[in-house]
C-alpha cells in the first residue's frame, strides 16, 4: 500500500529517505541508552511469551478474562518489535536512514498497536463490569464468541481508522530537510519537515486521539464508576475488597498507559529545556507497558502466579 502511495506521488518527493537522528541534544552519548532499552525489550518479549505459555497450558485460565490478557500480550510484543529493532540499530550501528515507505509503514503500525492496546483495555474493563455488576449474566454475555468479536472489532476499527495517517503524510511535499530529531517515524516529526501545509495531518491526529483514545478512556472511567457504585452497595467488606482486588492490576496498567500518553502530548506541545525528554517518553511508552503488563498481572493475580509456578516446576522437572 505504501509503495503505491510513493509511486503515485513520486513527483512530490524531493528526498528519498529520512534520517532518524535519535535523541535530540544527547547524540554524542545516546548509545548508552541502548543497554536499558535492549533489556526492557528482552523483558517485554520473554514476559509476554511466558504469559501466553501459562494461559495455554493452564486449563483453569481458559476464560475470557485471560484470553484478553493473552491478546494484550500479543499486541504488546507487536508494538515493542515495531520500534525497538530500529532504535537499537540506530544506537548500535548508526543505521539512521529509513526509506519513505518504511517510515510511513512504521507510523501506521505504531498507531494501530497503540489504538489496539487501548481497545483491549476497554474490553477488559467491560469484562470486569459484567463480572461484578451483572455476575449472574456473566457466563451468557462474556463468552469465547464475545472475545473473538470484540477483538475483531477493535482490530478492524484501528486498522481502518489509522489508514489516513500515513496517507496524509505521504501526500506532503518533502523538498529539502530529511533529518528527524526522533527515534521513530512519528506523525508530527515527519510532517514538520514538509514544505507545504500539514494542517490536515494535525487535525486528523487530534480527531483520532479524541475519537479512539478519548472514547475508550471515557467508557473505561464509566465502567469503573459503575463498578465502584455497585461495590459500595455490598454489605460485606470482604466481598467488596475481593471485587475491587480483581480490578487492581487492570487499573494500574490503565493509569500508567493513559497518564504517559497525556504527558507525551503536553511535552510535545510545549518548549522543553531538555529536548530529549519527549522523545524518551515516547519510546518508553511503547516499551515499558509491554514489559510491565505481564509482571503486574502475575504479581496481583493468584491464578496466574499458580500457573507460573506450575510452568517453572515442569521446566525444572524436565531438566
Amino acid at each position: 500500500m505504501f509503495q503505491d502511495l510513493r509511486d503515485s506521488n513520486s513527483s512530490k518527493f524531493q528526498v528519498s529517505e529520512f534520517i532518524l537522528m535519535g535523541f535530540p541534544g544527547i547524540h554524542s552519548w545516546q548509545h548508552w541508552l541502548s543497554l536499558p532499552l535492549a533489556l526492557l525489550y528482552l523483558l517485554a518479549l520473554s514476559a509476554n511469551i511466558l504469559i501466553l505459555i501459562i494461559i495455554n497450558q493452564e486449563a483453569t485460565l481458559h476464560q475470557p478474562m485471560y484470553y484478553f490478557l493473552g491478546i494484550l500480550a500479543v499486541v504488546d510484543m507487536g508494538l515493542a518489535t515495531t520500534i525497538m529493532p530500529k532504535i537499537l540499530a540506530i544506537l548500535w550501528f548508526n543505521a539512521k536512514a529509513i526509506s519513505l515507505p518504511e517510515c510511513f509503514a512504521q507510523m501506521y503500525v505504531i498507531h494501530c498497536f497503540v489504538g489496539m492496546e487501548s481497545g483491549i483495555f476497554l474490553c477488559m474493563a467491560i469484562d470486569r463490569y459484567i463480572a461484578i455488576c451483572q455476575p449472574l449474566r456473566y457466563p451468557s454475555i462474556i463468552t469465547e464468541s464475545f472475545v473473538l468479536k470484540a477483538t475483531m472489532f477493535m482490530a478492524l476499527r484501528n486498522s481502518l481508522s489509522t489508514i489516513p495517517v500515513p496517507v496524509f503524510a505521504a501526500q506532503r511535499h518533502y523538498c529539502s530537510q530529511n533529518q528527524i530529531d526522533h527515534c521513530l517515524c512519528t506523525t508530527l516529526g515527519v510532517t514538520s519537515l514538509a514544505c507545504d501545509d500539514s494542517k490536515i495531518n494535525s487535525i486528523y491526529q487530534l480527531f483520532l486521539a479524541w475519537t479512539l483514545m478519548g472514547s475508550d478512556l471515557g467508557l473505561i472511567i464509566l465502567s469503573y464508576a459503575l463498578i465502584l457504585r455497585s461495590v459500595l452497595k455490598l454489605n460485606s467488606a470482604e466481598a467488596a475488597s475481593k471485587a475491587l482486588n480483581t480490578c487492581t492490576s487492570h487499573l494500574i496498567l490503565i493509569f500508567f498507559f493513559y497518564t504517559v500518553l497525556i504527558v507525551i502530548s503536553i511535552t510535545h506541545s510545549t518548549e522543553m529545556t531538555v529536548p530529549f525528554i519527549p522523545v524518551l517518553l515516547n519510546v518508553l511508552h511503547n516499551v515499558i507497558p509491554p514489559a510491565l503488563n505481564p509482571m503486574v498481572y502475575a504479581l496481583k493475580n493468584k491464578e496466574l502466579r499458580q500457573g507460573l509456578y506450575k510452568v517453572l516446576k515442569l521446566d525444572i522437572k524436565g531438566k
